[in-house]
């Protein structure tokens, strides 16, 4: 069967903890022995306001969420239509809400929820400073079987700076809480084993690709921040002085990524980090990364768009510009992490990549996997570190910045280096790198940035793959959706109906060969993707040869994919 788990969302106003509840649950199941995942619903102003708290907690680990909550928090009602479609119920989930605050709006009671009235406030005001979301973290952990201890032992962590008294107050009003706790029909997670210590860690997915990028050689940032992709900078700012690399706060997009193009021509690994309007301002510095031949890696985390969009929700709706957004034909590296762990290991793989093939990476998060933490394993220590083709004294007889070599990749001179010296802008060139326009020049140039990608060897990480091999039904996805993807493909087994699963982490160049390969033999094909136009489906289109029957389940944010809407669009393709 399936991995069991329990959802659960903590909805409230500004002021009532919900994020600080939630993020103490999820602190607690870890160390309780759980995994989870924990995402946030904010209102349009960012800060403060209304908010949701969403979590799913399981013994066995989750990349995404679930089809319902069953269990919904409410501390109030303050605004909560603004993201009632984001918190999915039906009759067999149970609402806990405190009748204080008055009824049970309608977009909450129409799904058939059970609805169960605990005094929260009450509660609270009945312990000297008690808070409510204290209150609501023991009617939780009670309810679904969460050791009391490992809540314990985060609240001491948590709130022991504020003395014995802060803490007393607060396991106080988690007691209380626990005794209020008559409800029952939830799904428990009892039968959790305690993780060694330091085998697990809880990480955000902004943080992981931060991380990443230190591992496989990042010293340098330039950046400005931006939702949903600051804390990237935030992490990166506290962590790269401790090896000796450093962050610049830029004044907007088009200083930042100018300025990590210039740390890495002088021979520093560098990157910066933005969400789409920042990347739209970036195009034309970036495609003078592809005809200078510098490496620098953008961290894009998606959010909805155009413009401005919706700054607070998740989309997958920046991959055309990605993969597109440069003007002229400018071959470059567009990567997309399958998960929050593995934001680790594709943020340095794709360093890796700019290094050694001495262009722009674009890494596509998104909003749904950058600001949301989960409970994981360890993340390996892989070999990835970002190393270009220095040139050798050899090569600096009569150096030609872009000689042209059979795998498209040519030494590189740094500054300082004696004899060489070339020009570097954006212009196009011969292969000492003098500004030309003569055709020839242009054409050998262009065949050599396309020849360097096309002929590199990506191994076995372009894509996650999994499910039966042999189906005739595939199920093609990226990013964020890779888990929701996951637990359909497990649901449609056990119901019988054998698919495999493909989620590209390397998006751009598009992997023709390994894709049709991957899809040999199938006959129906699901493309899954969150936004409106299908932009992965026409990607594939254009490259592969697709199987006969192709569908789509695309949806742009904010709300995401669950994993019965795919197993529901895979029967009936089946069918």
């Amino acid at each position: 069967m399936s991995n069991p788990s329990v959802s659960i969302a903590l909805t409230g106003s500004g002021g009532a903890g919900v994020m600080t509840a939630g993020q103490m649950l999820l602190t607690a199941a870890a160390r309780a022995g759980c995994y989870g995942l924990m995402s946030r619903s904010l209102g349009p102003q960012i800060r403060g306001g209304e908010s949701a708290a969403l979590l799913r907690l399981s013994t066995a680990p989750v990349d995404g969420p679930d089809d319902i909550f069953d269990l919904l928090l409410a501390f109030d009602w303050g605004n909560i239509d603004r993201f009632a479609a984001e918190l999915p119920l039906n009759e067999n989930s149970v609402v806990i809400y405190d009748p204080g605050q008055g009824p049970v709006p309608e977009v909450v009671r129409e799904p058939g929820p059970r609805l169960v009235q605990v005094p929260l406030k009450e509660i609270a005001k009945g312990i000297p400073g008690g808070r409510e979301n204290m209150v609501g973290l023991g009617l939780i952990t009670t309810l679904i079987g969460l050791d009391a201890a490992s809540l314990r032992q985060v609240i001491e962590e948590r709130l022991g700076r504020k003395g014995a008294e802060a803490v007393d107050t607060s396991w106080q009003a988690v007691e209380a809480g626990a005794e209020a706790a008559t409800v029952d029909g939830l799904p428990r997670l009892d039968q959790a084993s305690p993780a060694a210590p330091g085998s697990r860690w809880q990480i955000s997915g902004n943080d992981a690709v931060g991380l990443g990028a230190l591992r496989g050689g990042v010293r340098f940032v330039a950046a400005y921040p931006i939702t949903p992709a600051t804390e990237i900078l935030e992490w990166m700012a506290v962590n790269l002085p401790k090896v000796g690399g450093a962050l610049v706060q830029c004044e907007d997009e088009l200083a930042s990524v100018c300025m990590a193009l210039g740390g890495s021509y002088a021979g520093v690994p560098s990157m910066t980090a933005t969400a789409g309007p920042g990347l739209a301002l970036m195009t034309e510095a970036i495609g003078l990364g592809v005809a200078s031949e510098t490496p620098v890696v953008i961290a894009n985390v998606m959010r909805g768009g155009p413009s401005t969009g919706i700054p607070t929700k998740s989309e997958q709706s920046d991959l055309n510009i990605a993969c597109y957004g440069l003007h002229g034909d400018a071959p470059h590296i567009v990567t997309a992490p399958t998960s929050i762990a593995d934001c680790v290991f594709t943020a340095q793989w794709t360093v890796y990549l700019a290094e050694a093939l001495q262009c722009p990476a674009i890494l596509l998060s998104d909003q749904a996997m950058g600001q949301a933490q989960a409970v994981i394993e360890k993340p390996a220590e892989v070999a990835f570190i970002g190393r270009r083709k220095v040139a050798r004294p050899a090569d600096l007889e009569n150096y030609q910045r872009y000689r042209i070599t059979a795998d498209g990749i040519s030494p590189v001179a740094l500054p300082g280096m004696p004899g060489g010296q070339h020009t570097a802008d954006g212009l196009e060139h011969a292969p000492s790198g003098t500004p030309s326009t003569q055709a020839a020049h242009h054409q050998e140039q262009l065949d050599k940035r396309r020849r360097k990608l096309d002929r590199f060897d990506y191994g076995d990480h372009w894509a996650i793959r999994a499910g039966d091999p042999e189906a005739e039904l595939a199920l093609i996805t990226f990013g964020s959706l890779t888990g929701a993807a996951r637990d359909a493909v497990t649901r449609c087994a056990e119901a019988g109906l054998p698919v495999r699963l493909i989620a590209p982490r390397l998006l751009l160049p598009v992997q023709v060969e390994r894709l049709e390969a991957a899809l040999a033999g199938a006959t129906k094909l699901l493309i899954v993707e969150q936004n409106h136009e299908a932009q992965l489906r026409h990607l594939l289109a254009g490259h592969i040869r697709l199987p006969a029957v192709v569908d789509s389940l695309n949806r742009a944010g904010p709300l995401t994919i669950r994993p019965g809407e795919i197993v529901s669009a895979l029967t009936t393709l089946a069918a």
